[in-house]
């Protein structure tokens, strides 16, 4: 076991019997909206994962430790400090473990320290990837050179809708991660349920899903795995809308010289803004999609092992 990780008494023996673990990220609290919503919606993730047969293990950093599993107190802490806590990425984490200070963790960071500790299946809302732009400025998420590395399956609503999605989908294959469509043959984007790119394979059912993972797994591969789950359909956004409002984020960010990592959270708070409010709620219901069907998926898992 790392050094510098604590595992919570009930992931570590959950992970010790075989029970289907879902990791999850804690960006979402700390930087995806405002207290007390951002703790509410937290807690209700982890109560979809029960409910649908897995432990959830919520990962941050507290204090300088890497977390997996957290209290309700912890979430609680996170969600008060909010945007005080530092977004922690895989360069992030040395510096928050020496300084002991609390990082909110981003995809990137979620798989590493899912991976740490023996879990394999990583709910979220979206995955980072190729911004747009990306050509002249070299802006793309550390996400997406985790999934080439790191073995975990992560499930979400396709990347941002905010990136080049075109893009992203040709760095993946070049790193050579699967992205399979959960019930679909075509990439989600994000807010709505269409892209017009698509996907490697569609996948049907939990057990088919886990069965792709175990196999990648098996043959010693080791690199992740992206599930693509639509947004479900009485909370997809209107395309127009969304395209729109995201143009018009795109084009402000520009002009305020935003990058890096201050760029995601600034465009999904403006789109939030142009749509007022509605973008927020499909992000909430997207992200309980992807939980029940994470703990699907794991849950397969853990019975073909």
């Amino acid at each position: 076991m790392n050094k510098f990780l604590d595992v919570s008494k009930e992931v570590k023996d959950a992970i010790r019997d075989g029970k289907p673990v879902v990791a999850l990220e804690s960006t979402i609290i700390s930087h995806g909206m405002p207290y007390p919503q951002n703790v509410e919606t937290a807690l209700k993730v982890e109560q979809i994962i029960r409910e649908n047969g897995a432990i959830p293990a919520t990962t941050a950093i507290i204090g300088g430790r890497l977390k997996c599993g957290l209290s309700r107190e912890e979430i609680e802490h996170l969600g008060k400090k909010g945007l005080d806590v530092l977004k922690c990425s895989r360069r992030d984490i040395p510096v928050a473990i020496s300084k002991k200070i609390d990082g909110a963790t981003t995809v990137a960071t979620t798989m590493i320290i899912a991976n740490m500790a023996g879990i394999e299946i990583f709910a979220t809302g979206g995955i980072g990837g190729v911004h747009r732009g990306a050509e002249t400025t070299m802006d793309i998420s550390a996400d997406l050179e985790e999934l080439a590395t790191t073995p975990v399956m992560v499930v979400c609503a396709g990347a941002k809708a905010i990136l080049d999605l075109g893009l992203t989908l040709e760095y993946l294959e070049t790193k050579g991660v699967p992205v399979l469509g959960y019930g679909t043959e075509e990439l989600p984007a994000f807010y709505t349920r269409k892209s017009g790119f698509s996907v490697d394979y569609r996948m049907d059912t939990p057990t088919e899903v886990a069965e792709a993972f175990a196999a990648q797994r098996g043959s010693g591969l080791q690199t992740g795995m992206l599930l693509a789950n639509p947004i479900p359909e009485e909370f997809s956004m209107d395309a127009d809308l969304i395209n729109t409002a995201i143009e018009k984020a795109v084009q402000e960010a520009e002009e305020k010289g935003i990058k890096g990592k201050e760029s995601t959270p600034f465009l999904l708070a403006k789109v939030k803004e142009i749509t007022a409010g509605s973008s927020l709620e499909a992000n909430i219901q997207l992200v309980f999609n992807n939980a029940k069907v994470a703990a699907e998926v794991a849950t397969a898992l853990s019975k073909i092992r």
